[in-house]
């Protein structure tokens, strides 16, 4: 049977079959197959191998995870893992224990970086080969089939040896990508597993022997116990070998723990693991030369036999690819490969590859046989980047293919437009309607929403190994019209090929939009280019925003492999198929829209472009921001080697996307600036103008100025929007009180938003107009949002219920402020290079150390101010008399404005060395930011123990009681009833009450706050906070797009205030100064059910838990009833 399926599937598919209980933590890119197992058991109620369904137990961290699956084993139940990267590292500790009690255990490894200079989530093998020292056999597969077939093997073998396994495949490159597989027969592969084996595992169970397990040993006994496992591993091999012969009878295919491929009489050999074999058998396929490839299969233990048995006794030279970075060393793989023949006369030579997912094609292999061919070789040589530094990269070698009858596809599509669903829906259709192969990959930004998607699509009547981006397409997409001003789409399209455009543009407007580059390919290239007006399309048939299916239609058009009747019929059916269970007129819009596509299809007249003298920058950052890292050399990025990037850079990032925007009307706003506060993204902004910037400035922005309301201040006032910024999530507008029933913000389409007059007032008022941030008091919603935030237009999504809190955190104390942020959403899109969000300093470790990272950033500090007044004590003899009693203010109390007084004349002193610590001078309030996900869960002890320091650090949990940045996973923040990833039927245990565990601690300032609940409460628990001489953690309520709010993202700011009225999460400040503790909220219980019910999360319980829905929806009222109970009784008590 055969299916379009991803990596990730394939391997879950077949571990279901072999595993009883598995303890899992979420991680990208793997967290898709821990989430399979889920549906599979709980959905499909699907049976195993043992005629079971699988237990899943979603633990606290990576290292909660394999440490339950220790504990399964030593109980005698078959289990598995599925990790990545930090991850894996989490898990080493109790790897060496699993190994070295001999269990038959499977972690499934997404590959993936590791964080070093900087945290990446795309694939490399850094993670697997920082475990080849913990006893785990270690096994790889290069593609989506060999996952389905391979996988089998590592399960019958990990049995068979009790000698546990790694089970790998690239992250991302194998994981997320798309092909038609066949499925394996999992009846046939039972009849292999070994039963006796099974049973002695189960007799080796602890609770059945009166046995002690986990001893000390001393220098007497450990070496030699060491040394017995030499003969169990000496055997795996060919345990190995033995169970890929099954797979092989059973797939009809030739799989071995190293394969050979190639010419029988190469005389240059390439060795390698992961995806790129595919890429190097295809080179194989299509050169004359006699070249050939060695894949390794079973990289733990390493066979040096069967190396030697099956390299062609021709081959002269070998090239050694690895896919990691070992700083200093000889890489792993080429050492192994070194010392297999080291008694032979072969030149062994080692090269770098694809860290991080970078991609490598046919060309950069291709440069590999050809570099083994010169003399002047050189060893740890690098392909597929520009190393002008080192001097060791090999430029690519271009060659025509023999055998090409791949038809590709590359698709620009933008975050939430369906685009990459519409490319799955390609591949799937073709794949599952006609006997074509079919190929999918897919790429992302680092945007949580509306950032750049790349669909890398393959059409072919032939098996397909192009494990690399598509860069011959006949076919190129593009879904936004300021794609042309900003990417280089058309560089790599063949002769004669199509470009499709999403626009709603005219012919003489396209051509200010085209760069002269494009035009000229346009020109030389011969290419169609076709417009359609597809969001219009969209619009018109109730559907608006999803433009996938009118994009998919004219997509099949032109792809020559398939019938165009047929194939739409399949898109019609499937969408039948899809919205079967909602209201018809979603599926007639849908149909409609099909219909309506191509008869809206137009030919562009390219003869008519002019060339006008636009193109793209060159410089850093303009390449970066343009998508165009990969001619980036070495050299040019020397001065950022540690990773480090300045802040605020996505200022020069600009990014169009809102298909609505905000429009200002003066006359009916009240200047209450809550549009400014409740704006996710920083866009919107309130400015004072003075009398004189007044008369300066343009009739239209005369025109619209209004008295800003500010007693004994003579300023104007007006709203300005950074248009070119905003995600048109339209929070403004529905945050926004009004005049007489009317807005003064009104939600256009972008069109007709973006007059002239539109764009001129904005960007007079974002280029010209000064902040006048002291003129009132910021410690309201008012005066805070007349503070230029210095925390804004971040990748977040549209209408994010975190990022207002951290906007506002920057504009309270912008000038103190350091932040240490967790790893999660809030790190993603506040931390993404080079377009960084922030101006202030900022600095992430990991997600499980934030707080003690945090504290560390605090106590260096706390070290250096402790010095400096050290430095004055003993030198208060040299100071000036007219300026010792500003050195004797900072002594006594180094508030900002004695810091500030003393850095004023520092640069004067004679205390020469007080000049070192200038820099630190000035007092910081560090701030640890993170999710729930970090401080419910991985974090938790770290919180813990610096909440017990009594430092003077800040917490602030940015609480959405669901972990956001790995897809919808249940957290211990997660509420009863709420259906998420692993938990389909609704969450049974209750919200853990981290604000309750941290008021055991006296001294802990604590506070919940939530947005739009009281603005001005959020306000006075950040002040509070900071001024308190000690720790404090404020937990913020924030909706995210995993809630699914009744009215989108766009009233996140209403649902906090739902939230807490209803009681659902109550508000409230106690402060250890004075003991006291204060309920800031009232709660209305009636309204409980309403709230839970406006949020998919919990309604959707109608259909995955009908019978338990009511229990579980009135078990959370009761919760919540009873934590409100507690703090109005903590309030009575404590204010006696």
């Amino acid at each position: 049977m055969k299916k379009i399926i991803d990596g990730n599937y394939a391997c879950s598919y077949v571990a279901y079959n072999f595993i009883e209980a598995c303890g899992i933590y979420p991680i990208t890119p793997s967290s898709p197959m821990s989430e399979n197992i889920d549906v599979f058991s709980n959905v499909d109620k699907r049976l195993n191998y043992f005629k079971d369904r699988v237990k899943l137990y979603e633990m606290q961290s990576e290292a909660g995870a394999i440490a339950l699956c220790h504990g399964l084993l030593q109980n005698g139940t078959f289990s598995s893992t599925f990790t990545a990267s930090q991850g894996l590292l989490l898990m080493l500790p109790n790897m060496y224990k699993i190994a070295g009690e001999m269990l038959p255990f499977v972690i499934n490894v997404a590959s993936r970086s590791i964080a070093t200079h900087a945290l990446s989530i795309f694939g490399d093998h850094q993670d697997i080969y920082a475990a080849r020292t913990t006893g785990f056999a270690i096994f790889l597969s290069s593609s989506v089939q060999q996952v389905m077939d391979l996988t089998s093997a590592v399960y019958l073998s990990t049995i068979d040896s009790n000698i546990s396994f790694i089970n790998s495949f690239d992250g991302f490159r194998t994981s997320h990508e798309y092909q038609k597989v066949n499925l394996i027969d999992l009846n046939e592969i039972n009849k292999y597993i070994n039963k006796n084996k099974i049973e002695e595992f189960r007799q080796r169970a602890l609770y059945k022997n009166n046995v002690t397990r986990g001893t000390h040993l001393n220098d007497d006994l450990y070496f030699q116990l060491s040394e017995a496992h030499n003969i169990y591993y000496n055997k795996l091999p060919e345990i190995v070998e033995k169970n890929l012969e099954i797979v092989n009878k059973i797939t009809n295919n030739d799989y071995h723990i190293m394969d050979y491929y190639g010419s029988k009489k190469a005389k240059k050999v390439i060795v390698a693991m992961g995806s790129v074999c595919q890429t190097i058998r295809e080179v194989c396929d299509n050169s004359e030369e006699e070249i050939g490839l060695v894949e390794i299969h079973l990289f733990r233990p390493f066979s040096i036999e069967y190396l030697n048995k099956i390299l062609p006794s021709t081959v002269e030279s070998i090239a050694v690819l690895d896919r990691t970075k070992d700083s200093g060393e000889v890489a792993p793989l080429y050492l192994d490969v070194l010392n297999a023949l080291k008694n032979k006369n072969i030149k062994v030579l080692g090269g770098r590859y694809g860290l991080s997912s970078r991609d490598t094609n046919i060309y950069d292999i291709k440069a590999v046989y050809d570099f083994l061919d010169q003399e002047d070789t050189f060893d740890n040589f690098t392909i597929g980047i520009i190393d002008d530094l080192n001097n060791k990269s090999l430029k690519p070698v271009r060659f025509v293919k023999k055998f090409n009858n791949q038809e590709e596809i590359l698709i620009y599509g933008y975050g939430s437009d369906g685009m990459v669903s519409a490319s799955k829906n390609i591949i799937s259709i073709i794949g599952e309607k006609t006997n074509n192969y079919v190929q999918g990959y897919f790429e992302y930004d680092s945007k949580k929403q509306g950032g750049l998607t790349k669909s890398h699509l393959r059409i072919s009547n032939d098996l397909i190994k192009s494990s690399y981006y598509v860069n011959e397409p006949k076919i190129v997409v593009c879904t936004k019209t300021s794609y042309l001003e900003k990417y280089k789409m058309l560089d790599n399209i063949v002769e004669n090929g199509i470009f499709i455009l999403n626009t709603n543009l005219t012919d003489e407007e396209l051509n200010n939009y085209f760069t002269d580059n494009d035009k000229k390919i346009i020109k030389d290239k011969n290419i169609k280019v076709y417009k359609v007006n597809a969001s219009k399309i969209a619009i018109d048939n109730n559907i608006n925003g999803k433009i996938n299916n009118i994009m998919s239609t004219i997509i099949f058009k032109f792809i020559e492999q398939v019938n165009f009747d047929d194939i739409i019929m399949s898109l019609k059916e499937m969408i039948k198929t899809k919205f079967k269970n909602k209201d018809s007129n979603i599926i007639d819009s849908n149909l409609k829209g099909i219909d309506q596509a191509l008869n809206l299809l137009v030919l562009v007249d390219t003869s008519k472009f002019t060339l006008n003298g636009f193109d793209l920058k060159n410089d850093l950052y303009s390449k970066l921001l343009s998508k165009r890292g990969y001619e980036i050399s070495v050299k040019e990025v020397l001065h950022h080697v540690d990773g480090t990037f300045w802040g605020g850079m996505n200022r020069k990032e600009t990014r169009p996307v809102a298909d609505f925007l905000p429009v200002y009307t003066s006359s009916n706003c009240i200047t209450c600036n809550k549009c400014s506060y409740v704006c996710p993204h920083g866009v919107i902004r309130p400015f004072l103008i003075t009398e004189e910037e007044k008369n300066n400035a343009p009739k239209y922005i005369q025109e619209k100025l209004i008295n800003a309301n500010i007693p004994g201040k003579n300023y104007y006032y007006i709203i300005g929007i950074s248009y070119k910024n905003c995600t048109g999530c339209g929070a403004c507008f529905n945050t926004c009180p009004g005049k007489m029933l009317k807005k003064a913000l009104d939600m256009k389409s972008s069109k007709d938003a973006l007059t002239e007059d539109f764009i001129k007032t904005n960007d007079y008022l974002f280029e010209n107009i000064k902040d006048k941030e002291e003129v009132f008091n910021k410690y309201t919603v008012k005066g805070s949002q007349f503070i230029s935030p210095a925390f804004a237009f971040s990748g977040a999504c549209a209408g994010c219920g975190e990022t207002p809190y951290l906007k506002l955190l920057t504009q309270l104390f912008k000038d103190e402020l350091v932040i240490a942020n967790a790893t999660g959403c809030s790190s993603i899109y506040g931390g993404e290079a080079p377009a960084t969000s922030y101006s202030i300093p900022w600095a992430n470790s990991l997600f499980e150390d934030a707080a003690e990272f945090g504290l560390g950033l605090k106590l260096g500090e706390t070290t250096k101010k402790e010095k400096i007044k050290e430095i004055i004590s003993i030198n208060l003899d040299k100071i000036k008399e007219s300026e010792k009693e500003i050195y004797l203010e900072y002594l006594n109390n180094p508030t900002i404005d004695n810091s500030k007084k003393l850095l004023s004349i520092i640069d004067n002193t004679d205390i020469k060395e007080l000049l070192e610590y200038k820099e630190d001078i000035m007092p910081k309030s560090v701030w640890i930011v993170g999710g729930d996900g970090w401080a419910y869960d991985i974090g938790f002890g770290g919180l813990d123990h610096v909440l017990a320091t009594g430092s003077n650090v800040n917490i602030l949990v940015l609480d959405t009681e669901v972990y956001s940045n790995t897809g919808g996973q249940t957290s211990k923040s997660t509420n009863i009833g709420s259906v998420n990833k692993f938990a389909i039927t609704g969450c049974k245990q209750s919200k853990k009450n981290l604000a309750k565990y941290a008021l055991t601690y006296e001294n802990v300032y604590v506070a919940q706050v939530s947005l739009g609940a009281n603005p001005n409460q959020v306000i006075n628990a950040f002040k509070e906070a900071k001024e308190y001489n000690g720790p404090s953690i404020i937990i913020a309520y924030a909706p995210c797009i995993e809630h699914g709010l009744k009215n989108g993202m766009g009233t996140s700011e209403q649902e906090t205030k739902e939230a807490t009225l209803s009681g659902y999460f109550p508000i409230f400040r106690y402060n250890p100064i004075d003991k006291k503790f204060t309920l800031d909220s009232k709660s209305d219980f009636d309204k409980y059910e309403d709230f839970l019910m406006s949020e998919t999360r919990y309604k959707v319980l109608e259909k995955t838990n009908p019978f338990e829905k009511d229990m579980l929806i009135e078990k959370n009222k009761e919760e919540a009833i009873n934590r409100y109970e507690f703090y109005k009784n903590k309030m009575e008590k404590n204010n006696e």
